[in-house]
């Protein structure tokens, strides 16, 4: 397991169900979880199956430089990974492809995006073209604040080269979805729906972020519902990807926008998301592995079952979060296995930006901290069993969303 956040963190954990696991570099949470973590770079290790959590390697290539080795590999190789490495390539690719997406214009000097902006009606979304770590999109109807952040873009301010090219969007209305789809090279089969939560605040108030909750499954959207979204936006992205000659063994991540035009996408990404992947492992119980040997083997089947659960997961966040993150809080309520120190049932902390202290207790590292997921027979129970989970940790400053699933049945 390639990473160290909560995504492979509960990777990690739903893979050990049936393998032994070892995480490089993994982060001083997964050690106490009971996982092997290594400094060792993956090309350097062996494995019967390698998974590779985050965006920025798969932009590099380790996916190639491991199939090279001939290793099994859960992951596209650099080109593939380009539908996430750069917006503008992936819109290209989605008006070639024939997917319906936002009309869009991309620009890299100020001037030529001003004057879009202001023949179009708010709301404004506003892009970086490179990786910006889920934090690199301004939703707004204020357009002064459009224009501060093309400016804040453009000039490398926000986010350096990845943003120094930039998207702007039409809105879209409706309600997001994130559908998560394992591909094989030939095929896609979804995973179950799940719901992402990215502004800072309750209400879907503040900044973006890469994520403060999710749940699964949605069930506003129906099976008929996801066929369509994989008839008219994964489908031709897999014929277009093959006509390209690019084999795309991996998960391709589609957030979708369903409104009065249908199913929409806002975006790929090219790996597992975060936090979708701590409400979504869950839901698969022992057969993790074995789904992710037949993608990396290119002989994907149906989908298998769910437990017929429901999960939620709730984020902890650090002070200053997503602008200016503190790091050295001391966190409270965890156990020496970074587990809470009084055991809830249904209930699992996934770390993602912790760190030991000299003393040997859990400091924040940054960023996202922690991601409580709470399992249950109904959404009501999985929710209640991660709120619960929350309440007992505790740090400094702590930033947390306490509308996650509320809504959700």
């Amino acid at each position: 397991m390639v990473g160290s956040g909560a995504r492979e963190h509960a990777l990690a954990w739903g893979l050990a169900a049936t393998a032994e696991v070892i995480v490089t570099p993994g982060n001083a949470g997964i050690a106490a979880h009971g996982f092997t973590c290594v400094d060792t770079p993956a090309t350097q290790l062996d494995a019967d199956l390698f998974v590779i959590g985050p965006e920025l390697p798969l932009t590099e290539g380790l996916a190639d430089q491991l199939r090279a080795q001939g290793k099994l590999v859960v992951g596209p190789g650099r080109d593939g990974a380009q539908l996430e490495a750069s917006k503008a390539f992936m819109k290209q690719f989605l008006h070639d492809a024939g997917v319906p997406t936002a009309d869009f214009a991309i620009f890299d000097e100020p001037d030529y995006a001003f004057e879009y902006l202001a023949t179009h009606r708010a709301p404004y979304v506003i892009k970086t073209d490179g990786l910006a770590a889920g934090k690199g999109v301004l939703v707004t109807h204020d357009l002064d604040e459009a224009r501060a952040d093309v400016r804040d873009k453009l000039s490398g301010r926000a986010f350096g080269d990845a943003g120094t090219t930039i998207i702007i969007e039409e809105g879209l209305d409706g309600e997001e979805c994130s559908l998560l789809v394992l591909c094989d090279g030939q095929r896609g089969v979804a995973l179950v729906p799940a719901q992402d939560f990215k502004r800072v605040g309750d209400g879907d108030r503040g900044a973006n972020t890469g994520g403060m909750g999710a749940y699964a499954p949605m069930s506003t959207l129906s099976e008929d519902d996801v066929e369509l979204v994989m008839s008219r936006i994964v489908a031709p992205t897999l014929s277009e990807l093959r006509r390209r000659g690019i084999e795309y063994r991996g998960v391709l991540y589609a957030g979708v926008m369903w409104g009065s035009r249908g199913p929409m996408l806002l975006e790929y990404n090219v790996r597992f998301g975060d936090p979708e992947t701590e409400v979504l492992v869950p839901l698969y119980g022992d057969r993790l592995e074995e789904l992710l040997r037949c993608v990396a083997e290119g002989r994907l089947d149906d989908a298998p079952a769910t437990t017929g659960e429901c999960a939620v997961t709730v984020v902890l966040a650090a002070h200053g979060y997503p602008d200016a993150p503190r790091a050295g809080d001391v966190i409270e309520g965890l156990g020496a296995d970074g587990q809470l120190a009084e055991h809830r049932e249904g209930v699992t902390v996934f770390h993602a930006g912790t760190a030991r202290d000299e003393q040997g207790r859990f400091v924040t590292r940054g960023g996202r901290v922690v991601a409580v997921t709470g399992v249950g027979a109904t959404m009501a129970q999985a929710r209640e069993r991660a709120y619960a989970g929350v309440e007992q940790i505790t740090f400094a400053g702590r930033v947390v969303r306490h509308d996650i699933a509320r809504s959700a049945r």
